[in-house]
């Protein structure tokens, strides 16, 4: 469907497959720079919510009639969808959350509430986005658990000199994100998965920006959690994942407590599911299970192998071409990148420069990114941010340039 001659993708046909980028803004085409954030959504996936919706609308794993049947089938299909998309060893594995914060602070409170004692350290990176922050923050001041943090260099890459002395004996979980959402930066996760397994540390993943983006094996990389949110993408708001190895999550407290991950209930006193049903509690974003079952398969068609190369296509022109505006600073590694780019100028404030694009149907991100301590490690109060995916031109990256050096007459 997406194929052109000589078997690579035909990009341009995948953008017919995304209603909202026929969208005007403010009398403009819309050209939407920010995945980051949000992935828009392809017809499959609208398609597959609204089947749902009209045709097989009931709660899950409780019913007996035949709606129930197709939905608990089609929500369970997509889990073992998410197992073979991320090289899972068992469906098992696979825990459906709102997102990754969801997914984050899962973890934060029923692994670390379990296991975490006073004095133990918890090691993250500077770079790490609110999500996978405030969750340990949480945890240190109930529990009095330490955090200890990887440097960022001035080039947006972690100082990894240091881990020697920071990977000690008293840590219990190395979390760091696998792509920074505001650098662009990709971290080496197999190796430092491997470093943290060699000193006897669990570790977790935060996949927000490179599960939609990158082949991601949990096999491969080695980790012990990994967390991703569908509509990051091309899925439904509301839906994520959250990875675990089966021997860990059946060593785990259930975090939320009601229905559906019980086996029986007395008034005194619970037995609870296996894993996964014993995190599901309640009844489940079945819909958005659903869309991110499809959102996988339409990602999979087309090849995240491919979308990787084209995304990367996309940043490298990106920032060949800003460094041609007056007054430009682009944050994070050159050479090999996640798909963004965070800037500023010298003319303008991040939030007026947004604001700006935004008047000439261009969507950027401006601020902080959910990732203040970062900004303040390179004294800035935010950036503006373009992000891509495969349904991005270069054409677009053009008109941008064309936008931001009539920004910079602007507001000089």
């Amino acid at each position: 469907m997406h194929q052109i001659a000589g078997g690579g993708v035909d990009w341009k046909a995948i953008r017919e497959d995304f209603p909202i980028l026929r969208e005007r803004a403010h009398g403009h085409p819309l050209i939407y720079f920010d995945s980051a954030a949000t992935s828009q959504k392809p017809q499959a996936v609208l398609d597959a919510l609204r089947n749902y919706y009209e045709h097989d609308n009931a709660n899950v794993h409780r019913g007996l009639h035949e709606l129930s049947s197709r939905a608990t089938e089609a929500y369970e299909t997509s889990r073992q969808h998410v197992a073979k998309y991320i090289g899972a060893a068992t469906a098992n594995e696979i825990i459906f959350t709102r997102g990754t914060t969801e997914g984050i602070n899962l973890v934060a409170q029923a692994w670390g509430g379990k296991f975490l004692r006073a004095g133990d350290v918890i090691l993250l990176t500077e770079m790490e986005h609110h999500s996978n922050l405030v969750p340990w923050q949480l945890l240190a001041a109930r529990t009095g658990v330490r955090l200890r943090f990887v440097p960022v260099r001035d080039d947006g890459r972690l100082a990894l000199e240091e881990l020697p002395s920071l990977l000690t004996p008293e840590v219990k979980l190395f979390a760091f994100t696998h792509i920074s959402n505001s650098l662009g930066t990709i971290n080496p996760v197999a190796k430092l998965c491997q470093k943290a397994r060699a000193m006897g540390v669990l570790t977790l993943v935060d996949a927000a920006q490179s599960a939609g983006h990158l082949p991601v094996d949990v096999q491969e990389l080695g980790c012990d959690f990994l967390a991703f949110s569908g509509h990051k993408m091309c899925g439904p708001t509301g839906i994520g994942v959250l990875y675990g190895r089966a021997e860990l999550l059946d060593a785990m407290p259930p975090w939320h407590g009601g229905g559906e991950m019980i086996v029986s209930v007395t008034l005194e006193k619970s037995v609870f599911k296996k894993a996964p049903h014993r995190f599901e509690a309640g009844t489940p974003n079945i819909a958005g299970a659903i869309g991110l079952g499809a959102a996988i398969e339409y990602i999979e068609g087309i090849g995240r192998a491919a979308i990787f190369e084209h995304d990367g296509r996309l940043a490298e022109y990106a920032m060949e071409r800003l460094a041609e505006l007056p007054g430009m600073r682009v944050l994070g590694p050159s050479g090999q990148r996640g798909a963004l780019v965070g800037f500023v100028m010298d003319s303008a404030h991040p939030h007026d420069l947004t604001t700006f694009a935004d008047q000439h149907g261009l969507a950027l991100r401006g601020g902080h990114h959910c990732n203040q301590p970062l900004m303040r490690r390179f004294g800035l109060p935010g950036t503006t941010r373009a992000s891509f995916y495969f349904y991005n031109t270069i054409d677009e990256i053009d008109r941008m340039i064309e936008i931001l050096r009539a920004a910079a007459r602007f507001f000089t």
